[in-house]
């Protein structure tokens, strides 16, 4: 009665109570002899030949300690031809984590498990669900069409049917063109259903825009790429050369401290904004070989092999803006024209893939910082040619509006700024007579400014990155040297961590987007 809640009332409060004898049906007796013995001794043999029967059996007892135990026994057993069964044996009897740790396998060693024959069993709706997970780990899509194909062709009289509603879910559009015409139009399965016409039609489409327009955002969940593991997401790092075109890419994984070259940008972009549409787009605005500029540039990181390509020039010619995303719209704001500071804003509007002039700000602002928080655009610091500048103004699209909000208590420009949990830090930078290594904190829920605790370095145009509840503060200069370290800040502690000699050239810009393809995983 102590150890089993199962007993205790059985033996306090019903019929069993009264008697000498109690029978247990529909038990394995071998099963309870086991349990019961753990009840005085502590100890049991779980085993593959006996968890199955041994879990639920516990269940019903109420020993807790024991179901645990088989879960996470079945947890080790784990391969690519039984995970599904276990799956779905944890959802019968309630192992809720159990059915977590299952789920994560079965979509991380997915191609692996479709080969397998718990694979051709899954139920429609089960199948369903699997190839809908945006995290399913699928380099290329072509493989989950196959998967889906085998599936209904195991069963074809009783799952064509099922075609339809599959395909809806498999992303198409992600296929190579030479796939599409090579396999997926001969498909006989495919050629009878108009709606899977009309999927391969959108595939066809959303590649021939590629080809002709080199960017298109994605209309439809089918046409974004998926994105899977727990380090999805990588740093894009811009970075200064001796060399020309005095500029260099590299990709950088925080979690793993793994760094590889990126697709090279022929021109130096120092001066440069820098944003990201969807965690896919990289645009790098302005700023050409450190004078202002029109040009645009743009890298899909979901291709194979991607590279920079033009896009529409800006209206204003700039260096030193800020860049910010809001709505899928990419807005410049501010910077220098190389005569004066600017408080002209534009916008670009992807859809239409045209810029377009917005509401100016209420003053010049050059070296500035842009941030987006609850759906509006915040416009922080800088300078205007005569001083540095503490005051921040926030921008409402609805409206097309500038409104002034709370100053910082400290005038800056080149500094680095970043978004974590619905508040804006403000880190570094320059007022005008020394570098910083203070950084302040903005609410916008209560309005006003609080400063946190300083960073080891002082640093001028830090790039600053928020990723996985942390913020990195990377690069940024002084008069005298360039900082060559990583700073980590954790909002829950109120401390910064270093990481020391990460950067081998001084890091300029940096932009958080999904993992690419191309990138090691080893």
């Amino acid at each position: 009665m102590a150890a089993s809640p199962y007993f205790s009332a059985m033996f306090s409060n019903f019929d069993e109570s009264n008697k000498d004898l109690v029978n247990i049906r529909e038990l394995d007796s071998t099963i309870l002899r086991q349990l019961v013995d753990y009840i005085y001794t502590g100890e049991i043999m779980i085993t593959k030949e006996n968890v199955q029967v041994l879990l639920p059996t516990a269940n019903l007892l109420q020993l807790n300690y024991v179901s645990g135990a088989c879960a996470e026994f079945l947890q080790t057993q784990l391969d690519p031809s039984n995970c599904i069964g276990i799956k779905e044996f944890a959802d019968l009897h309630n192992c809720m984590e159990l059915v977590l740790s299952s789920e994560a396998y079965i979509k991380k060693r997915f191609l692996e498990v479709a080969e397998c024959d718990e694979f051709l069993s899954l139920s429609f709706q089960k199948l369903l669900e699997l190839i809908s997970c945006n995290d399913l780990s699928v380099s290329f899509e072509e493989k989950v069409f196959e998967c889906v194909i085998n599936w209904v062709k195991h069963e074809l009289i009783c799952r064509k049917d099922f075609l339809e509603k599959l395909m809806e879910h498999v992303r198409l559009p992600l296929a190579s063109t030479q796939y599409i015409l090579q396999k997926v139009i001969k498909e006989p399965l495919l050629k009878h259903s108009p709606k899977c016409k009309d999927y391969v039609f959108e595939a066809l489409h959303f590649n021939l825009l590629k080809s002709v327009q080199r960017f298109t955002i994605p209309l439809s969940i089918r046409c974004r790429p998926r994105q899977f593991d727990n380090s999805q997401k990588v740093i894009l790092m811009f970075s200064q050369s001796d060399t020309l075109p005095n500029c260099y890419t590299q990709w950088y994984d925080p979690s793993i401290n793994l760094r590889e070259n990126a697709p090279g940008i022929n021109h130096s972009c120092v001066t440069a904004g820098v944003g990201v549409i969807k965690d896919q787009f990289v645009f790098v605005v302005g700023g050409m070989n450190r004078s202002s500029s029109r040009s645009v540039s743009m890298l899909d990181v979901s291709l194979q092999l991607p590279c920079w390509v033009p896009m529409v020039d800006m209206l204003v010619s700039r260096h030193r803006l800020g860049v910010g995303v809001l709505d899928d719209c990419l807005y410049a704001v501010g910077g220098h024209d190389d005569t004066s500071a600017l408080n002209s804003v534009e916008v670009f509007d992807v859809g239409i893939q045209k810029w377009r002039m917005v509401t100016s700000m209420t003053i010049a602002r050059s070296h500035l910082g842009v941030c987006v928080l609850n759906n509006r655009l915040y416009a922080v610091g800088g300078n205007n040619d005569s001083s540095t500048l503490k005051s921040v103004e926030c921008y409402d699209p609805s409206l097309d509006t500038w409104t002034q909000v709370a100053d910082m208590s400290v005038c800056r420009s080149g500094f680095g700024i970043g978004i974590l949990d619905g508040v804006i830090y403000v880190i570094g930078g320059y007022t005008e007579s020394e570098f910083l290594n203070s950084v302040q904190a903005f609410s916008p829920s209560d309005g006003v400014w609080s400063t946190i605790a300083d960073m080891e370095a002082c640093r001028y145009n830090p790039v600053v990155i928020s990723l996985d509840g942390l913020l990195y503060v990377m690069g940024g200069d002084t008069d005298s040297y360039a900082v060559d370290s990583v700073e980590i800040y954790d909002p829950n502690t109120n401390t910064w961590s270093k990481r020391e000699t990460l950067l081998t050239d001084q890091i300029y810009n940096g932009v958080v987007v999904h993992r690419p393809p191309h990138f090691r995983t080893n």
